[in-house]
């Protein structure tokens, strides 16, 4: 079962947001109104660095087309797992996603979820047309516009905290969440899509050293990699992937090209799933 999500704070002021009707309001007057689509936007023009931030109207539509084909379904079911596991039974989740994107990771939480747990889901995203996509779809999550800089969310509010793939504000994290929430940070591997890398790319970068330093604020709590061949069988399918990663603003010309020219392509996925605690509460428990 999912549940309003009603800790929404003003990205103005920083105070309580309420409901009334279709608007949300602040003691202090600033009124942010409930789109058609029925998203909430909360990211002031003065925060904007640029007219239309975040992923493009055709960069949601890949990552929408990529993602429904099922082929990071075991990255979606590793999350949903982690959160559930890690939750006792018959209690509340209350949980956003920090770059949800078109909520893809937010709607297989909700479907792996068992009746004992109660969810309260929101997910922000600063692209609007990310955000619109994934309203559409999904009408019990609380969908926002707004940045990681600045969460328009109510300090200490949050039991989880995923950033999938996405920008962390470790700060604005640490905030959000309740003494005992916990930060679910997935990232790329080593190997993570090394066959595409390979091709639009000139040379790889030498990997990064392991046993990297904990987020400031943070503490490890735990981790697993989850690894595997994914197959794509058609150009679209591969030139949707690119557009979905940060690979499509940094490859070379001549490699651009090449991936052009493919049909099929055979990838490794390679992803970390690691669990941090806030690092006052950890000491304190």
């Amino acid at each position: 079962m999912i549940t309003p999500f009603q800790a929404l704070a003003c990205p103005l002021d920083g105070t309580d947001l309420h409901r009334h009707e279709n608007t949300w309001q602040c003691a202090s007057g600033h009124n942010f109104d409930i789109s058609s689509q029925g998203y909430v936007h909360l990211l002031p023009v003065q925060m904007k660095r640029s007219r239309d931030p975040g992923d493009s109207k055709e960069m949601v539509a890949s990552r929408r087309r990529f993602l429904s084909s099922g082929v990071y379904d075991p990255i979606a079911n590793a999350t949903s797992a982690t959160i559930l596991r890690n939750t006792p039974a018959n209690s509340t989740i209350r949980c956003l996603d920090a770059g949800c994107g078109e909520g893809h990771y937010l709607r297989c939480v909700a479907a792996g979820s068992t009746p004992g747990i109660a969810l309260v889901l929101a997910g922000l995203d600063i692209s609007k047309w990310a955000i619109q996509a994934a309203a559409k779809r999904d009408k019990q999550t609380t969908w926002l516009v707004g940045s990681n800089a600045n969460l328009p969310i109510q300090s200490a509010s949050l039991d989880w905290l995923l950033c999938m793939f996405g920008f962390p504000v470790y700060a604005e994290f640490a905030r959000v969440l309740a003494p005992h929430g916990q930060l679910l940070q997935v990232d790329a591997g080593p190997q993570h899509l090394r066959e595409l890398r390979e091709i639009i790319y000139p040379t790889l970068k030498p990997e990064r050293a392991g046993n990297e330093s904990d987020p400031p604020g943070f503490k490890h709590v735990g981790s697993e990699t989850l690894s595997y061949s994914l197959e794509l069988t058609s150009a679209e399918q591969i030139a949707d992937l690119l557009a979905m990663t940060p690979h499509l603003f940094r490859a070379s010309a001549d490699g651009l090209a090449k991936l052009k020219t493919l049909d099929r392509l055979s990838v490794t996925v390679d992803v970390r799933l690691a669990r941090f605690k806030v690092m006052a509460f950890v000491l304190a428990d």
